[in-house]
């Protein structure tokens, strides 16, 4: 069974979001900032990461940048899910290494077809 870390700070978000990936039958694991995501990837990497931009502490563009930049987490599968929904905003996002760029409000099939396919063994 695949593991997924959702990374957001909203908790109302954080929830709708596991909700969604715990019914296609994945684990999940949460955390509420970029430093938490950090520290729970460093132990224990999940197979993918929902991440959100907009967090106190260190944002998701950091997040991502650092996960691509180690040699031990560059192949983790990261989506960023966030309100930021300008064209430059999912350009940057891919720019820092993410897999995939959901802007929110998204459908709930968006996330859990993108997480699908992101998953998909190849």
């Amino acid at each position: 069974m695949a593991t997924v870390l959702v990374v957001e700070d909203n908790k109302a978000q954080r929830e709708m979001i596991s909700d969604l990936l715990i019914g296609m039958g994945l684990k999940v694991r949460v955390a509420s900032d970029g430093v938490e995501a950090l520290e729970q990837i460093d132990g224990n990497p999940p197979d993918l990461v929902v991440l959100d931009i907009i967090m106190p502490n260190m944002n998701g563009y950091e997040v991502c940048r650092r996960l691509k930049s180690n040699t031990k987490t560059q192949n983790l599968v990261v989506v960023m899910c966030s309100a930021k929904k300008e064209e430059f905003d999912r350009y940057w996002g891919m720019k820092q290494g993410a897999d995939a760029y959901i802007a929110k409000p998204f459908h709930p099939q968006e996330l859990v077809g993108t997480v699908k396919q992101l998953l998909r063994p190849s």
